[in-house]
C-alpha cells in the first residue's frame, strides 16, 4: 500500500500545478476551490453510458458529454477541465463517467489529465462497464468469480451499498430474464484483489458455488475514487433502472441539479357508462365502427355497486389511490331505462371522496372531425367545399361544462381544471385527422381547462393546446371492451396472432415493430400467466423511469373479472419488494402530473439555453438561474434554503422544486458535508484518502 500512497502523492504534487492550483491551497480556506454541478460524460456510443446519459437527462442534471467517436471532439485537457474564476480554482465537473476505467490508448495525455484532476478536486469517476482484473481492484474473475450470462440472477445490496449510496433499495436487485432464448445481460462477478482497497456495493452468487462476489463497488486508488459497474446494461433494463439514482447518488455524493421519485397513477375511463363487448366469434366489437356484420351482436359492461366496494377495499390494502373518469349520460340513460335508479350512481357518490374525480365530457362524444363511419376505416366528412367538417366549439363547450355541472350537483369532488375528452378525441388523430379540431383550444380556454389527458402513444410530449396543457397518458394492453379473462384473452390472440393461426395478421405486416404470439394463449390460463406478468413488467418500467405519466384503463376492467386488479397489485406489491420505505410509490392527480411535466420542460429549456448556473464551495450551494425559473435539486437531509429545510424527503434525500427570483439560491449543506466537498487533494494529504472498507469518501474529504 505503501507504494501507491507514494505514487500518488508524487503524482498529485506533479499535476496540481498543471492544473493551476496555487501552491498550498489546500490549506487555505479562502481558496477553497468551487466544483461546478455539472458531470463529464466521455462515452464511446456503448449502451453503458448511454444508459448513464439517460439518466441524468432524466433528472434534469446538467452534463457535457465528449464522445470519443467524433473527429470533431474537444481534447480533455487542463483547460478544459478546470481553470480560475476570480482567483478561485474551479473545477467545471463534480464528476466524471467513462465507458471504463481507461478508454484511451495507453500513455494518453487525456487519461493522464483526467487523473490529475481526479485527485486534484478529489472527484469521483464512474466506469460505466468494465471487466473484473487488478487494474480496478478485483481479481480475474477465474479466481472464485463469473463470467457469463447475468439472466435471471438475483443480486443484492451489500451492507455497505445499504449503509451508503444504494440505501433506498430494500436489498434485492433482479436482473431480468425475458426470453429464455436471448441472452439479455452479461457480467464479471469478482472479488477484491490483495491489498486493494474496495468496498463492495452491489454484489451476487458465483454460480457453482456458495460464495458471492462483486458486481458493483468503489475502487479507492492513487487519490482517486472509482465505481466499477462489473456488467452491461441498457437504460431499458430494471436492473440498471434500480441501480441508476445510486450510481448518480455515488457521483455526485447525494449532491446535484435535478431529482428522480418513482410515480404511479391509474386513471379509470368511461365510469357510469357500458362499454361494449368484445365479439369472439366476429372477432370486432359490436357498436364499433369496424364491427359491420349484420350477425355481429353483443353485450356491454358496467361496474356494478359490489365492484365499488371492491374498488375501496383494494385502494385500502394497497394504499392507492384511482383516479375515476366519468360520463354522467352513462348514469343518465341507465336511470331512464331501470325506473329511475342507478346503483352504481348511490355507492359511487356514498363512497365519493375515497376517489379522485376527472371530467370525462358528458356523453363521450367524438370532438374531432365529424366522422363519415359510412366507410370502414372512417373519414371525416366534408363541406361542399372540400374544407373538413368540424364538431363545434359549442358542443364541445356543451359537454364539458355539462359533466362538470352534473358532477357538482352530485357532491363528486372534482377540479374543474381537469379534462380527459373521450377517446382523447379533439387531438389529432393520424391517419383521418392529422391535426386538432380549431374549435378545441377555444372550448378549452372557455372552459377554463387547463389540463387536458392526451393519449401517451400517438402525442407522448406535453404540448399547449388553448388554455390547457396536454397530460400524456400511457394505454395499459388491458382491453376496455374485456370484462372477462376470456375476452381480453380472445382478442389478444387475434391482435397479436398471425394468419396462419386465424390472427388479424398484424405481426405478420410490420414484423420490426410487433412479434406474433408463437402459439394462441389458452382462456382458461392465458391473463394470468401471460398477459399479467407482460403487462405489470411494462407498467412497473415506467414507474422506475421517473416518470410521472399516468396509466389509463376502462370501467370495464374493474367489473366481472375485475382485469386490473391482478396487474395493478402486481406493479404495487413487486415495486415495495424492491424499494425501501423512504422511497414510496408517488401517487398524484392529473393536475400535479400535469405541472410536474410543465416545471420539467421548463427547466430543460433552461439547461439547454445554458441560463442556469450551479456550484458549492465548501458547504455552501449557489444557484443562479433567471427569475421566474423554477430550479430542482437533490441535496442531503438537513439543508436548507433560507432557513429552513429545503425540499421534501424521499430515499433518504431532499429535494423539490423553487422558484428562482432572479438573485442567486443560496443552499446550506449540513454540517457533515461541510468540510468534503470540493477541496483540492495535497502530496500531504493523499493518503489519508486510504479508508477501512465500507468507508465512503466525500469529494474533497483530504482538506
Amino acid at each position: 500500500m505503501k507504494r501507491t500512497i507514494r505514487t500518488a502523492a508524487l503524482t498529485a504534487c506533479a499535476l496540481i500545478a498543471a492544473l493551476g492550483l496555487p501552491a498550498g491551497v489546500a490549506q487555505a480556506d479562502t481558496a477553497t476551490p468551487r466544483i461546478d454541478l455539472r458531470v463529464l460524460v466521455v462515452t464511446d456510443g456503448g449502451p453503458a453510458t448511454g444508459a448513464v446519459e439517460a439518466e441524468l437527462d432524466g433528472e434534469g442534471i446538467p452534463y457535457t458529454e465528449v464522445d470519443l467517436n467524433s473527429a470533431s471532439r474537444q481534447t480533455i485537457d487542463a483547460s478544459f477541465l478546470s481553470d480560475t474564476v476570480d482567483g478561485r480554482p474551479r473545477a467545471k465537473f463534480q464528476a466524471v463517467v467513462l465507458p471504463n476505467d481507461n478508454p484511451f490508448a495507453t500513455g494518453s495525455a487525456e487519461m493522464a489529465a483526467l487523473a490529475a484532476y481526479e485527485q486534484a478536486y478529489a472527484i469521483p469517476q464512474v466506469d460505466a462497464y468494465t471487466y473484473a482484473r487488478p487494474e480496478v481492484g478485483l481479481q480475474y474473475y477465474v479466481y472464485g468469480g463469473y463470467a457469463g450470462s447475468l439472466d435471471g440472477v438475483t443480486a443484492g445490496v451489500t451492507d455497505a451499498g445499504s449503509g451508503g449510496p444504494f440505501g433506498y433499495l430494500d436489498g434485492s436487485v433482479p436482473f431480468e430474464d425475458n426470453d429464455a432464448s436471448v441472452s439479455e445481460s452479461y457480467g464479471y462477478l469478482a472479488v477484491p484483489a490483495v491489498g486493494a482497497d474496495f468496498t463492495t456495493y452491489v454484489d451476487a452468487p458465483v454460480p457453482g458455488t456458495t460464495g458471492r462476489a462483486s458486481l458493483v463497488g468503489e475502487y479507492r486508488h492513487d487519490g482517486r475514487r472509482e465505481l466499477v459497474v462489473g456488467f452491461v446494461y441498457n437504460q431499458y433494463q430494471q436492473q440498471f433502472k434500480l441501480l441508476a439514482r445510486g450510481i448518480v447518488d455515488w457521483m455526485t455524493d447525494g449532491i446535484h441539479l435535478g431529482a428522480s421519485r418513482n410515480y404511479l397513477a391509474v386513471h379509470v375511463d368511461d365510469i357510469f357508462a357500458a362499454d361494449d363487448r368484445w365479439n369472439s366469434t366476429y372477432d370486432c366489437t359490436p357498436g364499433d365502427i369496424d364491427c359491420t356484420d349484420p350477425g355481429a351482436t353483443g353485450s356491454t359492461i358496467r361496474m356494478t355497486s359490489a365492484d365499488v366496494a371492491y374498488a375501496k377495499s383494494w385502494q385500502d390494502t394497497n394504499d392507492f389511490t384511482l383516479d375515476l373518469a366519468y360520463n354522467a349520460l352513462g348514469s343518465e340513460d341507465f336511470k331512464e331505462e331501470h325506473d329511475g335508479s342507478d346503483p352504481l350512481l348511490t355507492s359511487l357518490v356514498a363512497d365519493k371522496d375515497d376517489f379522485r374525480w376527472i371530467n370525462h365530457t358528458y356523453s363521450h362524444e367524438f370532438l374531432g372531425c365529424v366522422q363519415n363511419t359510412t366507410v370502414v376505416p372512417w373519414v371525416c366528412a366534408t363541406n361542399p367545399d372540400g374544407s373538413t367538417q368540424w364538431v363545434s366549439q359549442a358542443q364541445i363547450s356543451s359537454e364539458i361544462s355539462t359533466n362538470a355541472a352534473w358532477g357538482q350537483a352530485k357532491g363528486l369532488p372534482i377540479d374543474s381544471t381537469e379534462l380527459i375528452t373521450g377517446e382523447h378525441s379533439g387531438f389529432f388523430v393520424t391517419p383521418q385527422q392529422p391535426v386538432d379540431n380549431p374549435n378545441l383550444a377555444p372550448a378549452f380556454t372557455a372552459n377554463g381547462i387547463q389540463w387536458a389527458g392526451s393519449d401517451n402513444s400517438r402525442d407522448p410530449q406535453q404540448r399547449q393546446v388553448g388554455s390547457a396543457l396536454t397530460v400524456p397518458r400511457y394505454p395499459l394492453n388491458i382491453y376496455y371492451n374485456a370484462g372477462t379473462k376470456a375476452d381480453q384473452v380472445d382478442e389478444y390472440n387475434y391482435i397479436y396472432g398471425s394468419r396462419a393461426q386465424g390472427g388479424s395478421g398484424i405481426c405478420d405486416d410490420n414484423p420490426a415493430t410487433t412479434t406474433c404470439l408463437a402459439a394462441p394463449l389458452s382462456t382458461t390460463t392465458g391473463f394470468d400467466d401471460y398477459i399479467v406478468p407482460l403487462e405489470s413488467r411494462q407498467a412497473l418500467g415506467h414507474v422506475l423511469g421517473n416518470d410521472p405519466r399516468p396509466h389509463y384503463v376502462h370501467q370495464s376492467n374493474l367489473a366481472e373479472d375485475r382485469l386490473l386488479y391482478p396487474v395493478l397489485t402486481s406493479v404495487i406489491s413487486q415495486y415495495r419488494a424492491l424499494y425501501a420505505d423512504t422511497a414510496p410509490v408517488v401517487n398524484l392527480r392529473q393536475r400535479d402530473i400535469g405541472a410536474e411535466l410543465q416545471r420539467r420542460a421548463a427547466w430543460k429549456s433552461a439547461l439547454s439555453a445554458g441560463t442556469v448556473t450551479a456550484y458549492r464551495i465548501g458547504s455552501e450551494v449557489t444557484v443562479q438561474a433567471p427569475a421566474g425559473t423554477q430550479v430542482t435539486a437533490t441535496v442531503p437531509a438537513g439543508t436548507t434554503l433560507g432557513g429552513s429545510e429545503y425540499g421534501t424527503a424521499y430515499a433518504g434525500e431532499r429535494s423539490g422544486w423553487t422558484a428562482s427570483t432572479g438573485s442567486a439560491l443560496a443552499l446550506t449543506l449540513p454540517a457533515p458535508a461541510v468540510s468534503p466537498a470540493g477541496t483540492p487533494a495535497s502530496a500531504d494529504s493523499v493518503e489519508t484518502t486510504s479508508t477501512a472498507p465500507g468507508t465512503r469518501i466525500p469529494a474533497g474529504l483530504t482538506d
